[in-house]
């Protein structure tokens, strides 16, 4: 032991006095605390000793080619999986998840396809010439139907529309839109008005002949039923000249020979067109008949008739040209006790002497049997279907004077109002 250090007083074999750094080391076989520290290099390993080497599997590494093809295969599998849910989710939501009703669909048929001569093509190309016609009176507002007859604005319309109004009337069009109007003449006992509108742009309607029609053919009736604008009804010629005789109390009378039709009318189509399976106005829409007592509302009962157009068109041009509407007449009279023959002819109660019934060599008392063809059953007959015609048309007439059957022309004439 080198001189100038302090010896270690031996304890338990020779070994230091117990320390509390070291009070296991006795039992330590690895540790000699009398050792002197050095540094031991490990040796060179042998060729061909070298360990396997180890991996960490927490250390990062290369993705291998399988992770690769893992991502975005499980990427694409999420997707699917979000983008069905979601559509399954829409799906139920807009009701598409019920059971699929119905065969595929097919090429449109003839009917579905609109074309101009249909009944769908016709009301496409009549509605704009369609108007409802409003006009305040003492006795509140009464709302019908009329259709555009002229470019500059003329309109026809039902006598009992504007009946009572105060001359001023507005008109509201097929797009909605409104326009004042006045009115221009009427006739009460033919039951036609016009009045007029400030407006450029219309489309008048065509007429047709209602002279021309047949029992059958199918018809439109256009207007605003029960204030319901741009209504459209279908359907047939139920009968021809069908004599009329309406009026309100306290009004005039009027008389018509009318187109009877069963398409649906209400009120507030009174003034509407009637239009063929053209498009050709061939009357105005004016009264239905009802089950109904008198002042209760009536409804449609498959029963309504229409104004001639071959009559309401000439009453209109006197409207406009004159401000007044001329009256064919037949110059006799009828009416009184005997005058209708239980179905058997219309007795003349006077003839007037220079009218057109004596010039053609009829006399009082003559039963008048038929008028062009038309049997005579009651005076009403023999009035509406003289007006039905214009002044100066020439008429035959076949009569019963005593037990004997005569024919005979008459040129009617108009009456002096």
């Amino acid at each position: 032991m080198p001189s100038g250090q302090p010896a270690a007083s031996a304890q338990h074999g020779g070994h230091p006095a117990a320390s509390p750094w070291w009070s296991d080391a006795l039992a330590d076989p690895w540790r000699d605390p009398h050792a002197r520290a050095a540094v031991v290099l490990p040796a060179a390993p042998a060729p061909g000793t070298e360990p396997e080497p180890v991996t960490d599997p927490d250390a990062p590494g290369r993705p291998r080619l399988r992770h690769l093809l893992l991502i975005p295969l499980v990427s694409a599998l999420l997707a699917g999986m979000l983008g069905g849910a979601l559509g399954y989710a829409f799906a139920v939501r807009g009701g598409a998840g019920a059971p699929v009703l119905g065969a595929p669909a097919g090429s449109a048929p003839t009917l579905a396809q609109r074309a101009p001569e249909s009944l769908a093509g016709v009301a496409e190309r009549v509605l704009p010439s369609v108007v409802t016609v409003r006009v305040a009176g003492v006795a509140g507002t009464s709302e019908g139907s009329g259709f555009i007859a002229s470019v500059d604005g003329h309109v026809i319309t039902n006598d009992h529309v504007v009946a009572g109004g105060t001359g001023q009337a507005s008109v509201i069009f097929n797009d909605g839109s409104t326009a004042s109007a006045t009115v221009v003449g009427q006739d009460p006992e033919s039951d036609i008005a016009v009045i007029k509108v400030s407006r450029n742009g219309l489309r008048p309607v065509e007429f047709g002949d209602s002279d021309a029609l047949a029992v059958g053919d199918p018809v439109l009736a256009i207007g605003s039923p029960l204030s319901l604008a741009n209504t459209v009804t279908a359907g047939i010629v139920s009968a021809l000249d069908r004599t009329m005789q309406a009026g309100e109390p306290g009004g005039p009378t009027r008389y018509y020979a009318a187109i009877q039709t069963d398409a649906a009318v209400n009120h507030g189509n009174s003034g509407g067109p009637l239009v063929d399976a053209a498009g050709r106005v061939i009357g105005v829409n004016s009264t239905i008949k009802s089950l109904v007592s008198d002042g209760q509302e009536a409804g449609n009962i498959g029963l309504a008739f229409a104004i001639p157009i071959n009559q309401a068109k000439r009453i209109t041009q006197d409207i406009i040209g004159t401000g007044k509407a001329r009256r064919t007449v037949i110059g006799a009279q009828v009416g009184g006790p005997g005058s209708g023959n239980g179905g058997a002819g219309v007795r003349l109660a006077a003839v007037e002497p220079s009218g057109p019934a004596a010039g053609a060599g009829l006399q009082a008392g003559d039963v008048i049997l038929k008028l062009n063809g038309r049997p005579m059953s009651e005076p009403t007959d023999l009035i509406a279907l003289v007006r039905k015609y214009a002044p100066g048309s020439v008429v035959t007439v076949e009569y019963r004077r005593g037990s004997t059957r005569q024919n005979a022309s008459v040129t009617l004439a108009a009456d002096v109002k």
